[in-house]
C-alpha cells in the first residue's frame, strides 16, 4: 500500500509554526539569563515579531518557505530573535 503525497494545503502553516516555535525557544532561553530581566511581555512580543519577520526574509532568500520547514529558516529565526531579545535587554539596562 502506497501513501499519497501530502497536498500543499495540508502543510499550510508548517513553516510559520517552525518560525514561531524557534522564537518561543529563544524567548525561554533568554529568560534564563537574569541580566536586565524585566517585563516578559515586551520581550515575547519582540521575539515573536522578529522570528516572523526573519522567517519571511528566509522565504525571500529561498530557505524553504511558508509551507515547508527548513533548518536554515529555523536557525535564522532562532538566532535573530535571540539577538533581538538581547538588544531589548541592552536598551532596558540603560533606563
Amino acid at each position: 500500500m502506497q501513501a499519497d503525497a501530502a497536498a500543499p494545503r495540508d502543510n499550510a502553516e508548517v513553516g510559520i509554526a517552525l518560525w514561531l516555535s524557534c522564537g518561543v525557544v529563544s524567548f525561554f532561553l533568554a529568560r534564563l539569563v537574569p541580566f536586565a530581566r524585566r517585563s516578559p511581555w515586551v520581550e515575547l512580543a519582540i521575539t515573536l515579531l522578529t522570528a516572523l519577520a526573519l522567517g519571511v526574509i528566509a522565504t525571500a532568500l529561498d530557505f524553504a518557505g511558508w509551507n515547508e520547514p527548513d533548518w536554515r529558516a529555523g536557525l535564522l529565526a532562532f538566532l535573530g530573535s535571540f539577538a533581538a531579545t538581547g538588544a531589548v535587554r541592552a536598551v532596558q539596562s540603560f533606563t
